[in-house]
């Protein structure tokens, strides 16, 4: 089995009492501390040291322009000075977090390697928008201390995750046993019901035109999709230029099919078995 798949105990403390401020999140044995908070927050989580260490933090929110979530992903000696400086200079950012060693071990090559690298690994998965306008650099570091560093972002990754931000995780395993299918008329869509919601993938079809009888909310979905390029038109079908989740079936079906739909029904495996008869029966 996968070591990232194994069973965790993850602790996460909050200082306040309140689930929607600082949180404090870590995996019991292992040495990376995260600590979450909402940018109204800044002055209070400024009392505690481990946003004063030596750390990898992350800002997140949402675009102006594309209305797609967006993350700013940097380093710095002094987590929370920096954060200062962008609270006066970023606009976009609504939430931070910060990501320190619970031992004080990491340096400014530990550091620089895991911005590096947690940058990267976020263009890959794209999840969120980039905000960084420079590309981080890897630093120069030993072959052991990588290994060590890879090591440490497994537990970033599934911190992360664990405070609401996927910014690592895949949007989904395929396997070809779960795969479902949803037809009709030109639409040709495949997906997979997943922990996160139905997620369609990429090169699926809709159909072009919506129904005279189609609500304001799916034509709303269908536009936000169609301007942030999920959806773009080829012939008499729109295609999906991506994995997309979305947060039901029927949500799916709908958009695939340019009309209401129940998704229990619509999404079929193989077999002809409804997404309903494999999950609620």
């Amino acid at each position: 089995m996968d070591r990232i798949n194994t069973p965790k105990t993850i602790q996460i403390f909050l200082p306040d009492g309140s689930p929607h401020s600082i949180r404090i999140a870590e995996i019991t044995s292992r040495v990376v501390k995260v600590i979450s908070f909402p940018r109204i927050k800044l002055d209070d989580v400024g009392q505690r040291q481990e946003v004063k260490d030596v750390g990898v933090y992350f800002l997140f929110g949402e675009s102006e322009t594309t209305g797609n979530p967006m993350v700013y992903i940097g380093e710095a000696e002094d987590c929370f000075q920096r954060l200062k400086q962008h609270n006066k200079a970023k606009d976009f950012w609504n939430t931070a977090v910060v990501v320190v060693s619970k031992t004080n071990t990491f340096t400014k090559s530990h550091i620089k390697f895991l911005e590096w690298f947690c940058y990267n690994k976020a263009k890959e998965i794209g999840r969120y928008e980039l905000d960084n306008s420079t590309v981080p650099t890897k630093s120069h570091i030993t072959e052991s201390m990588e290994a060590d560093l890879l090591d440490d972002f497994e537990s970033i990754k599934i911190l992360m995750a664990t405070l609401c931000f996927p910014i690592f995780e895949e949007i989904t395993q395929v396997k070809e046993k779960e795969l479902l299918y949803c037809k009709g008329k030109d639409a040709k869509a495949v997906g997979e019901y997943t922990d996160e919601g139905l997620v369609v993938l990429k090169g699926s079809t809709a159909n072009l035109t919506e129904s005279p009888s189609s609500s304001n909310t799916l034509k709303a979905l269908r536009k936000k999709l169609i301007d942030e390029g999920v959806l773009v038109q080829e012939g008499n079908v729109y295609v999906f230029t991506k994995d997309y989740i979305f947060g039901s079936p029927s949500s799916a079906a709908d958009v695939v099919l340019a009309r209401s739909a129940n998704g229990w029904t619509e999404w079929k495996r193989e077999d002809g078995k409804t997404l309903y008869q494999l999950k609620r029966e």
